[in-house]
């Protein structure tokens, strides 16, 4: 009976969680902060496709993990005030699955596919014709008895989204009308976005102790929660009423996070170019194998944001450290570089 009370409490705790990440997310355009130019075009081409009567174009949203892809899908459903399904790349194995999905979709649905540049081949070219023409042609029998079925489709939204745009084939990025790269988020937008989970949270955080926050966010959303959460926890246990600036300094120096984001991983991959391979260029491949790190992860996760803050830069040879880093590293820049 104890271990079923167990597996009870794990989980409602669960649930628990995943109730908290969906009230994290915004509903409106108008709640959703950042990322203004995309929220103002979208509005726009939302009006004017609720004007028509139509579907809203197919729109790809691009960009680092973190930023708020999938929530944004969500946003767009609501506002089209359309249901919408989700699902992601590597879990639409076969063109049947594809067809599956796209049955349940009434007029004017959103069908949203996280990490859409990992979609198999076949299941991609099936989706030419459907997000042109509304239809999609399956071969129904085997053998002799084969033959080819023209299925109808409503009028539907698909919404793609990809940390890796670079990857979608030419045919497919072709038949978005509408094309959005997320950017990262200033601190500003991060602070207002700590304020509103924190009140979510029922937590309560102090200007300087926002600011602090948004500072070692790395620019996403994602990171700025999740770091909210940890700091909250901290904060609990020292009995702390409200997260000031020295309670969010002490609990991200004890998750080594530092003043620029900067994570344990992130120092091991630049001291690593620096202390090994003189600041490089060094490959990419080389770096992962020294840090035991995917190459996916560094590129997906890491580089990205050590490429925006200005600590790494990319040549045809390979990634280079750049003086900034070695400066907020504390290391002298040599000068026969």
């Amino acid at each position: 009976m104890a271990e079923d009370h167990g597996l009870m409490s794990d989980h409602s705790q669960d649930d628990e969680e995943e109730q908290i990440e969906l009230t994290l997310r915004p509903q409106r355009l108008r709640d959703y902060i950042g990322q203004a130019k995309i929220k103002h075009e979208l509005s726009v081409y939302i009006q004017a496709a609720q004007a028509r009567e139509e579907a809203l174009d197919h729109v790809l949203l691009y960009g680092p993990p973190g930023l708020g892809k999938t929530t944004l899908a969500m946003v767009i459903a609501h506002e089209m005030g359309v249901n919408i399904k989700t699902t992601s790349g590597p879990a639409i194995e076969k063109p049947g699955d594809l067809v599956a999905m796209l049955n349940e979709l009434k007029p004017g649905d959103v069908l949203f596919i996280d990490e859409i540049h990992r979609l198999p081949k076949v299941v991609e070219e099936m989706l030419y014709s459907a997000m042109e023409d509304y239809y999609i042609d399956i071969v129904v029998g085997e053998g002799p008895t084969a033959h080819p079925v023209h299925f109808p489709l409503p009028p539907f939204t698909l919404i793609g989204a990809t940390t890796r745009a670079g990857m979608l084939s030419a045919p497919l990025r072709d038949r978005f009308g509408i094309v959005a790269h997320m950017s990262y988020y200033n601190q500003d937008e991060l602070k207002r976005i700590i304020f509103r989970s924190a009140k979510i949270f029922n937590t309560q955080i102090e200007d300087e102790g926002a600011h602090e926050l948004a500072l070692r966010s790395r620019g996403t959303p994602r990171i700025a929660n999740r770091l909210l959460k940890r700091v909250r926890d901290f904060a609990q246990v020292a009995g702390k009423p409200s997260i000031d600036s020295a309670t969010v300094s002490k609990a991200l120096d004890l998750l080594q996070v530092d003043r620029q984001g900067l994570d344990e991983i992130d120092r091991k991959m630049l001291l690593t170019m620096i202390n090994y391979y003189h600041g490089g260029p060094v490959g990419l491949k080389t770096i992962a194998a020294n840090i035991g790190e995917e190459t996916n992860t560094i590129e997906e996760m890491y580089e990205p944001y050590l490429l925006q803050i200005g600590f790494i830069s990319r040549t045809p040879r390979g990634r280079v450290v750049t003086p900034a880093a070695y400066r907020h590293l504390g290391i002298s820049y040599p000068t026969e570089k």
